[in-house]
């Protein structure tokens, strides 16, 4: 709400803030020349500044943004933290609630995409990024360990914005890359779940080497550290290896369409743009594999 510049009061005129009527104000604001009463007073280089004059300066500072064209994210990670509660949170629901109910809600099976199996539920390609295995803490605290190191590198460059798209579309990706690469739902075999941030966190591996080549910085350990994690994934059993790599793709298109769009005012837009069109591409790669089977 703004208000106009009042006319030239006549000396027998009490001087109100326009804001509050109901207050006498002789303090005026340095730039319009209106009274502000205490609450609507803010302290400037010289004098005081009312609190529209303020916020119209602050409507014309341009926003800082990261080279990568995100908001920067000062301060702690925010989006990185909330995404670890929300996991734990999660955990102990699955922990505490018996029967197994929170696992089987949200866990991702590639029958769940299956339309003719009468239980077709695409959000749990999100939920399960969500969602550890009950039987194993080391399950759990390797995965929001891994996320908070990475986290705190990423979420500063990219933009919270930017962050948190770029995780739950490597979450999606990770889910379709099981789907690719594994066996459709057939009648009579068990129906098991899959759970985990593994491939979301996959993700943020892809999205770290494209954005340390964009800088010009060194790739040589996370290329070690991504190895020696799929090699994990190919010994110990019940680890699905095919999130891996599917969230790691993911990861990696998303960071290169973040990191080399082109500058300028459209910058956001070409981003956003070319996020949408990774899960399109995803979406269309699921509705084939259902198709052929």
């Amino acid at each position: 709400m703004s208000y106009g510049h009042p006319a030239a009061e006549s000396p027998s005129q009490v001087p109100v803030c326009p804001r509050h009527p109901d207050r006498t104000s002789y303090v005026r604001c340095q730039r319009c020349g209106r009274p502000a009463c205490t609450e609507c007073q803010r302290a400037a280089a010289v004098g005081f500044q009312c609190i529209d004059c303020v916020n119209e300066a602050q409507k014309r500072i341009p926003a800082v943004r990261s080279v990568y064209g995100g908001a920067v994210a000062t301060g702690r990670p925010l989006v990185t933290y909330s995404i670890i509660a929300l996991c734990v949170v999660v955990y102990a629901l699955q922990l505490l609630i018996p029967g197994n109910v929170v696992f089987s809600a949200g866990a991702f099976n590639p029958a769940f995409l299956d339309p003719n199996l009468g239980q077709f539920e695409p959000w749990r390609t999100i939920t399960s990024a969500f969602l550890h295995s009950p039987g194993s803490f080391l399950h759990i605290i390797l995965n929001m360990y891994t996320l908070w190191i990475f986290g705190q590198a990423l979420e500063p460059l990219l933009g919270r914005v930017w962050f948190l798209a770029l995780y739950l579309v490597s979450a999606i990706g990770g889910s379709v890359g099981y789907l690719l690469l594994t066996s459709l739902y057939l009648p009579g075999q068990q129906l098991t779940g899959v759970v985990g941030a593994s491939g979301a966190i996959f993700g943020l591996f892809g999205a770290m080497l494209v954005i340390q080549r964009n800088r010009g910085g060194q790739t040589r350990q996370l290329w070690v550290l991504i190895g020696i994690n799929a090699v994990v994934g190919f010994l110990i059993p019940n680890i699905a290896w095919q999130a891996h790599l599917g969230g790691l793709v993911t990861g990696a298109v998303c960071a290169a369409i973040i990191a080399y769009a082109p500058r300028g005012s459209r910058q956001g837009t070409l981003q956003g743009l070319g996020l949408v069109l990774v899960l399109a591409v995803l979406v269309l790669l699921s509705v084939i594999k259902v198709a052929v089977g």
